[in-house]
């Protein structure tokens, strides 16, 4: 007779822990469905501003529309630094930061995309970025910036986004030297981000817009308080201004 029927309290010794590729999968599904959310939230909310006749459907070259195509592009940046960083690191403190940063700024990407869709707007601009930002933008610190960066490998570049370069570099670290150089990276991809939503929330008057911005604002600004412990507990420095 088996020894599970002859103890009734016999359990199993099947290795049940739940494989690698599982859990990607899981987290990639969850990732979508937080997009999918966003881009449904979205459309309802800007589609109640319309119906209500209180705002203008925006128009090709808008601040509305230009932000939403550019702060899609920034937003999926810093998605892709924090997948890398959450497949590569080992610290439990980064790992969770940088899903904390892909479900806040997919969700955000999905409401910005619903917007492009109702706005019967493309997803991308047509030429360089940032065109809609007419007027110097006031940076983090308070000084000038212009309206974009110069990437060496391939043009113009919103700001606080990474070089290819810059990318290239993180993704050939490990240990220590990735984790802060993470940091440095997606603490100066935040505060470009900043700055864009300030502008974007001077310049319209669409609802929807405000309440976006006040959500990037809050999430993105507890994260840069986050990040800059997490820099100065690891005895690292923000990158140079």
């Amino acid at each position: 007779m088996a020894e599970a029927d002859l103890d009734p309290d016999f359990e199993s010794e099947e290795v049940t822990e739940q494989p690698t590729w599982s859990r990607w999968v899981i987290i990639g599904g969850t990732l979508l469905a937080v997009l999918l959310i966003g881009a449904t939230a979205g459309m309802f909310l800007t589609r109640a501003v319309d119906d209500s006749g209180t705002a203008a459907t925006p128009a090709a070259g808008s601040v509305e529309v230009g932000f939403a195509q550019d702060m899609s592009t920034h937003h999926l940046q810093a998605v892709t630094m924090a997948g890398i960083a959450r497949d590569r690191t080992t610290d439990p403190e980064i790992k969770q930061l940088s899903f904390d940063i892909e479900r806040t700024q997919l969700e955000q990407v999905g409401r910005m995309k619903g917007w492009l869709m109702l706005w019967d707007q493309p997803e991308q601009p047509i030429g360089a970025p940032m065109k809609w930002m007419t007027e110097p933008m006031a940076g983090h610190d308070g000084m000038s910036m212009g309206t974009s960066s110069v990437n060496p490998a391939g043009g113009a570049l919103m700001p606080g986004m990474a070089t290819d370069t810059e990318l290239k570099k993180l993704r050939s670290l490990s240990g220590r030297e990735f984790d802060v150089y993470f940091l440095q990276l997606m603490l100066r991809h935040h505060q470009g981000g900043t700055s864009m939503a300030q502008y974007a929330a001077a310049h319209s008057t669409l609802p929807a817009l405000k309440a976006l911005v006040t959500s990037i604002l809050t999430s993105q600004g507890a994260e840069m308080d986050q990040i800059k412990l997490m820099l100065s507990g690891r005895g690292a420095q923000p990158l140079p201004a």
